[in-house]
């Protein structure tokens, strides 16, 4: 027994035995407690406690317990595979460290995943290099020294391409656009949705435009969503020059103000330049919204114009000729009363005009100057829930009319948007006024259609929030 006590191999073989089952509980439990926590050191944790921490064990009872030389195949073996577990160990380790919980914006973030491929793949090299020397006693120089002049050779002939993907390389490293950005270069202008080592792919909306990094990073672009909040898009539009620049100016800015895509509490501006030409200054919310909200402020500028009376490119509006407003009146006669003389006296102080699809005929809470009737098309009533959110409240259609508190000059509670093109006739409030005084059945059909018209808002938003 004493023999056995003095003998070195017994010592290693207590510490084995009671040091690593106590090793293997407190990894588990330190792994344990990193997972609930999301710790990116979980894994590194795990490798420790199911890989290493057994190997090292068996290596110390091969070489110290039972005394097998370390030149033996069985030691080299698993001398050769807790080398490469520690490998394994230290790529993973500095990845959780550095990288993985790296704050947006910093280097280790911006750092592209080749830089990061080529290191680990450094780092493996050597790696091996030094487990084949130590344990196995390969010559390991001569192989290094082939590879440096391959190496050398390689980079003088490809130096024109290496130089490419190096310029790409560098480009990524400084991150100037990221993914989801709408840039803007010489030969396309869109949405960047993949970026790797060689190329950019960016989404124009008409197909995917692939872009060398190279060439990106010998050129000039615009990133379009950045700063963030501060994007903003020109359209230019022409008007006659004798129409009064202050009127146009508030008509586009008027337009501009009601388009869907505007940017928070941003305001539009209208400038001039001289000879009809206007600039308007619209802020958005994304650059995805460009193309729509030019789409949108052009048409809509289109009919604001001939309702405002302007010139739009110099054009006159015929629209309201003779025969349109007699067939319109023929629509509006029954619901006024109106017969052949009293359509006749009231074609003159008329309006005949048009919006356009998606564009407020009728705003809830504003007061309106005139009653409007529908010719032709179709308009969505609305109303604004206490949340801010729109219920539909019911469809115009031909015949039906809107403003009807015009005469009690009160605010109306719900809005009106076009659906279509519609074509309406407006009365002004002292045409109508004059109108009811010689009618009182009238004024009592306009009092009732209030009533209903409150009753349908009361219904709707209530329908909309039943709490």
């Amino acid at each position: 027994m004493t023999r056995i006590v003095d003998s070195s191999w017994f010592y290693w073989a207590v510490g084995v035995a009671i040091g690593l089952p106590i090793g293997l509980v407190a990894l588990t439990e330190l792994r344990v407690a990193l997972t609930r926590r999301n710790s990116g050191l979980a894994r590194p944790v795990g490798l420790v406690r199911n890989y290493i921490l057994p190997l090292a064990a068996l290596l110390l009872l091969l070489i110290k317990a039972t005394e097998v030389p370390a030149e033996a195949t069985p030691v080299r073996i698993i001398s050769t595979v807790l080398g490469f577990v520690l490998l394994i160990l230290m790529l993973s380790g500095l990845n959780a460290t550095l990288f993985q919980g790296a704050p947006e914006g910093s280097w280790r973030k911006r750092i592209p995943s080749i830089f990061l491929d080529v290191a680990r793949f450094v780092v493996i090299a050597v790696g091996l290099a030094v487990i084949f020397s130590y344990i196995w006693g390969a010559n390991v120089g001569g192989l290094f020294t082939a590879l440096g002049i391959t190496s050398i050779v390689l980079g003088l002939t490809l130096q024109n391409s290496v130089g490419q993907i190096i310029s790409g390389l560098l480009l990524l490293f400084e991150q100037p656009f990221r993914l989801g950005d709408w840039v803007d270069v010489t030969s396309a202008r869109g949405r960047v949705v993949e970026v790797n080592w060689r190329a950019t792919h960016i989404d124009t909306g008409s197909g995917l435009h692939i872009i060398p990094n190279s060439v990106l990073a010998a050129a000039s672009f615009a990133n379009l969503s950045r700063p963030p909040g501060e994007h903003s898009i020109s359209v230019k539009t022409t008007f006659s020059p004798n129409d009064p620049p202050d009127d146009v100016c508030a008509a586009l800015t008027r337009v501009a103000n009601a388009l869907p895509h505007l940017r928070g509490e941003a305001v539009p501006t209208t400038v001039t330049s001289g000879s009809g030409e206007y600039t308007t200054t619209i802020p958005l919310r994304s650059p995805a919204d460009d193309s729509a909200t030019r789409a949108t402020f052009l048409r809509w500028v289109w009919y604001a114009s001939r309702r405002a009376g302007l010139r739009l490119d110099d054009v006159e509006d015929d629209f309201a000729s003779e025969d349109r407003m007699e067939r319109s009146m023929r629509i509006v006669a029954p619901t006024l009363r109106l017969n052949d003389v009293d359509q006749q006296a009231l074609i003159p102080s008329l309006r005949l005009t048009r919006y356009g699809a998606d564009e407020a005929i009728q705003t809830p809470g504003s007061v309106p100057k005139r009653m409007t009737f529908i010719v032709s098309g179709r308009v969505r009533l609305i109303a604004r829930g206490e949340d801010g959110a729109l219920v539909t409240v019911r469809t115009l259609e031909e015949g039906d009319f809107l403003g009807s508190s015009t005469l009690t000059r009160e605010p109306v509670t719900g809005g009106a948007y076009a659906l279509d093109e519609v074509t309406v006739l407006q009365i002004e409030r002292a045409d109508v006024e004059e109108l009811v005084a010689r009618k009182p059945l009238l004024l009592q059909e306009i009092g009732r259609t209030i009533e209903e018209r409150n009753a349908d808002v009361r219904r709707a938003l209530e329908a909309a929030n039943p709490s």
